[in-house]
């Protein structure tokens, strides 16, 4: 079952960044005193960048095995091994090069380059294994129980890459599907699906700036649909997150359940 989101409102997007990693190092070392390991979903974009550089730079984080963590990615932007735009390039260049991993669980989504060569579809089919062959018995699913998926929320309400009224959005077998005619640059990319993202234990959404405000209301509003605002539909089995600063929540509709900032 997933849960009903709960809002969290920070004063300005570096102290977002700085609470979220904060609270994500919390999440992790309960993920692995309870169970010995985690399981976490990264995120691009420029607040959930400064979310794992922030995380790269506290004096906490070494509270978590990072030897114990496997790192996934909830969408990817299908271009070349290390190209600046690529998700994975960005997350290792604000965290992952920081830290000592076993380089065993750090599951980047494939590149264009790389063994399925231009092939999307199959490169996603690729994922798919992978995340099924990390799951557990008591998963009951092809996809890991995530202790915690970041994902940002675009201008116009997507999430990972999940636009608004795209094909992708109708995907109900798969967990990971090759997304043609994206109308973010580039149009091809790769993306966990609907049914993947609502296995997260804990789903976080970290947004941060005006232009996402009207998104975000609606998003959170009770009229929102998942094929017109997707990011409607992320949502956690335990808990699902919405990490914002206030220029991202000055348009939310009243009463809506928030936590107290850290």
């Amino acid at each position: 079952m997933n849960t009903a989101p709960l809002v969290v409102v920070h004063a300005d997007p570096s102290l977002l960044a700085e609470a979220a990693a904060a609270r994500l190092i919390t999440r992790l070392v309960d993920a692995q005193t309870a169970r010995g390991s985690a399981h976490l979903v990264l995120t691009g974009g420029g607040t959930g960048i400064a979310v794992l550089a922030a995380l790269a730079g506290s004096a906490a984080r070494d509270a978590v095995d990072w030897r114990a963590v496997d790192f996934w990615w909830g969408d990817e932007r299908f271009l070349p091994a290390g190209h600046p735009d690529r998700n994975e390039t960005q997350a290792r260049a604000a965290l992952l090069d920081k830290l000592r991993l076993d380089p065993d669980r750090v599951h980047p989504m494939p590149a264009s380059d790389g063994p399925y060569g231009d092939d999307v579809d199959a490169a996603a089919r690729g994922y798919a294994e992978e995340l099924a062959a990390a799951t557990e018995v008591y998963d009951r699913s092809d996809v890991p129980a995530f202790d915690v998926a970041l994902y940002g929320v675009g201008p116009d309400g997507h999430v990972a890459s999940l636009f608004p009224e795209h094909p992708a959005l109708y995907e109900t077998e798969r967990s990971v599907i090759g997304v043609r005619g994206s109308p973010k640059p580039p149009p091809v990319r790769i993306s966990l699906t609907f049914g993947a993202i609502r296995r997260a234990q804990e789903v976080w959404l970290v947004a941060a700036g005006q232009e996402k405000a009207p998104a975000i209301a609606l998003a959170l509003s009770s009229s929102a649909g998942d094929l017109a605002v997707p990011s409607a539909g992320a949502r956690g089995t335990r808990a699902t997150l919405w990490l914002l600063d206030r220029a991202a929540a000055s348009k939310l509709p009243p009463g809506l359940p928030r936590l107290a900032s850290p």
